[in-house]
């Protein structure tokens, strides 16, 4: 009995490592997108995405036996994308990243629909909002990146550029 766990156990890591050593690159850079920090090439840079993606890779691990079919690379995002939601006002500190005037919600959003390519309705359904919702912050957030002019690291952050009574 013990030789067979064993190697379940053994099966289940060399298949994890794989996955980690083939969608870690791209999970990574989604994590230090959402959370906002510079894309530099110093490791220093990225502890906060580092952490974050950790603790969803963690939790896909922890379920990895009961995907029975399911994406992990899917799984993972979707673990990435509520971890960082729950965590959210930590990143909302200025970080010179290239989505720093966007507000947690819109990040997420905008990593999600453009970054990641996640059809509007399978975010809206992550992110536990209507459809419509999704596609409003989508729009505002890109409109948000195309007209305003990038911010210094280390300068201000830009007034509220949310409308008057406008939901978040």
């Amino acid at each position: 009995m013990r030789e067979r766990r064993a190697a379940r156990d053994s099966r289940r890591a060399r298949e994890f490592e794989a996955f980690v050593a083939g969608a870690g690159g791209r999970l990574l850079h989604a994590a230090t997108l959402l959370t906002g920090e510079p894309t530099g090439d110093a490791r220093a840079d990225t502890q906060a995405a580092q952490a974050l993606l950790t603790a969803a890779l963690a939790r896909t691990y922890a379920r990895w036996d009961r995907l029975r079919g399911e994406d992990p690379y899917d799984r993972t995002r979707q673990e990435l994308a509520a971890l960082y939601a729950h965590r959210a006002r930590r990143y909302r500190r200025p970080r010179g990243g290239v989505l720093d005037r966007l507000t947690p919600r819109e990040r997420l959003v905008l990593v999600l629909r453009l970054y990641e390519g996640v059809a509007e309705e399978q975010a809206a359904a992550t992110l536990g909002l209507p459809v419509e919702r999704v596609r409003a912050i989508c729009t505002r957030a890109v409109t948000l990146m195309r007209t305003a002019p990038p911010r210094a690291p280390g300068a201000p952050p830009i007034a509220d550029h949310h409308p008057a009574g406008a939901a978040r």
